[in-house]
């Protein structure tokens, strides 16, 4: 997965993880880990001449050993509605109403309880694992939800959007990861970011040097971005009625 969700003790890890039938012995090997395991039909796939587990199985799996935040995320890459053009794929790895569905499947798996948590944080819309990090850190600290993949002019397929940000408060909130480093997207950046000064928002811009500290001095800006912003009455008049 991109801006890989895996906390580094893991995503370091060399093991292959075996899983078997429960009605099977498990898999004792050097440099294996063995699962005798519960998998219905259409948990596992045909890939490259090997049974593997789903991208979404995978994804219950994993929630015996994935802090909260990175399961959020995992599941956020899941979800999230990809760029055909860029991905060559038009639907999303899985949906919400379908990881509910598993979880109900399998009540007694380890790490469901886990999972029935990162569920009801997961979003449509977060188009990176920062992204997840940053609104999940500014739940932690008592922000309200931002909205994910904000339109400057709804209802336009050419108007710039921000990853995250609040249309009452005219708050845009851009996670700018290393792809942004190049000059393209660089000039691509300034042209979207100037589209929202200009419309009156305030843009708060954010980098890979924020996860330092949890995003704790980024969610200090946005607070201080938020206290200062006067409502914008024709948002907050469509908010209403939404």
């Amino acid at each position: 997965m991109r801006n890989s969700c895996l906390p580094p003790w893991l995503s370091d890890c060399t093991e292959l993880h075996l899983s078997k039938p429960k009605a099977l012995p498990g898999a004792r090997r050097k440099g294996i880990r063995g699962h005798r395991v519960l998998v219905g039909p259409n948990e596992v796939e045909f890939v490259d001449g090997i049974w593997v587990s789903t991208r979404a199985r995978t994804w219950l799996d994993m929630a015996r050993l994935l802090p909260l935040h990175h399961l959020v995320a995992m599941g956020d890459e899941l979800i999230r509605s990809p760029r055909p053009d860029l991905e060559g794929r038009e639907h999303p790895h899985s949906s919400v109403d379908s990881l509910r569905a598993m979880i109900a499947r399998h009540p007694n798996l380890q790490g469901v309880v886990r999972a029935r948590q990162a569920l009801e944080l997961m979003r449509v819309g977060a188009d990176s694992v920062p992204e997840t990090f940053l609104r999940l850190a500014m739940l932690d600290a008592g922000l309200p939800e931002p909205e994910l993949q904000l339109s400057l002019r709804p209802g336009d397929a050419r108007s710039p959007s921000a990853d995250l940000g609040f249309r009452l408060r005219r708050v845009a909130i851009q996670y700018d990861g290393g792809h942004h480093l190049q000059e393209p997207q660089q000039l691509s950046d300034r042209r979207r970011d100037k589209a929202f000064e200009a419309a009156g928002w305030s843009v708060i811009i954010l980098d890979k040097a924020d996860r330092d500290d949890d995003f704790a001095t980024a969610v200090r800006r946005i607070k201080r971005a938020l206290r200062s912003s006067a409502v914008n009455p024709a948002a907050a008049s469509g908010f209403a009625t939404a």
